[in-house]
């Protein structure tokens, strides 16, 4: 990790956000420079699992956690959440569109991470398009030029709406973009409907059964492909529909985190889940705590995991 960052305070990173509001503004070559230049790792190591923190959710206008609409709206506030979250044991890596992860790469968080470049954000939340989910982020090209390690893309099915079907034929292509790359790609599929004029996801078992199966067939190879998927009911059978890698999705936060904790741990025993990918549950947890939430899920993915006791943290 670079000096530029030795404390996750917010109050604390003043001079590190002028320094990249002055490098995005006079030397803009300074980003790729910074992306190539860091310190790479494999993709898995140790007990083979992973931890993501997601980031990913502004760029698709998602601004909100829980009842408070503009939560993820202050850049800086976020960005320090997440050095807070990258700097804690057990975290494996981070997942962003190019401009979050460019501005964590200015901050030197990124050394020794596992970087996750997102891919379509263009399905924005709340739009009469929104289900015509075009890819508005990092190409799976992209990413390799980057030096980021992962693709993620998001694959809602609706079938009353279509919107899902150049989403679909766009999605295959990214999956054999990411295949002649040897580029692993995440897929986070739903199958989703309008209500009362949103999209809405169904997370009964058979729906998610039957959007692992749309989301694994889809490309020219699944070599490369991996899942991530919601943690419901019957989270046995969903396993039992695939046997491509996959993380499992945090979801929305909860008001009682040990209940979805329990969750969590319950559905990492299973056969073929490898690990955590985890936003706003993390980032804005009910007590402020970032580092203590994140320190839990940590445990739950790297049993052997031993967390220091956080001190200062946003």
């Amino acid at each position: 990790m670079s000096e530029l960052v030795t404390t996750d305070r917010a109050a604390d990173l003043g001079d590190a956000f002028g320094r990249i509001r002055e490098v995005r503004a006079t030397a803009p070559g300074t980003i790729r420079e910074t992306l190539l230049s860091r310190r790479r790792r494999p993709l898995l190591r140790g007990d083979d699992r992973l931890f993501i923190v997601a980031a990913d959710h502004p760029a698709r206008g998602a601004l909100a956690v829980g009842d408070d609409e503009s939560a993820m709206a202050d850049r800086y506030d976020l960005l320090a959440r997440l050095v807070t979250a990258l700097g804690r044991p057990g975290v494996d890596g981070v997942l962003g569109t190019p401009d979050i992860i460019e501005d964590l790469a200015l901050l030197g968080v990124l050394d020794d991470r596992v970087v996750v470049g997102s891919m379509n954000r263009g399905g924005l939340r709340g739009a009469r398009f929104e289900m015509d989910d075009r890819y508005t982020a990092y190409s799976a090209q992209s990413i390799r030029d980057a030096g980021l390690d992962f693709a993620k893309l998001l694959l809602r099915v609706a079938l009353d709406d279509a919107g899902t079907a150049p989403t679909l034929a766009a999605t295959a292509q990214a999956v054999s973009d990411a295949a002649r790359l040897e580029l692993p790609i995440m897929l986070e599929p739903f199958m989703s409907t309008w209500q009362d004029g949103r999209v809405g996801n169904d997370l009964r078992a058979e729906a998610v059964i039957r959007s692992t199966a749309i989301a694994a067939g889809l490309g020219e190879s699944s070599a490369y492909s991996w899942l991530k998927l919601p943690v419901v009911d019957e989270m046995e059978r969903v396993m039992a529909a695939t046997t491509l890698p996959t993380l499992l999705l945090g979801g929305d936060p909860s008001a009682n985190p040990d209940e979805t904790y329990d969750r969590w741990a319950d559905a990492l025993a299973l056969p073929g889940v490898r690990g955590l990918v985890v936003g706003r549950t993390l980032l804005y947890p009910p007590d402020g705590d970032v580092a203590a939430a994140v320190d839990v899920a940590a445990g739950l993915v790297h049993t052997s995991t031993t967390v220091a006791p956080a001190k200062d943290h946003a």
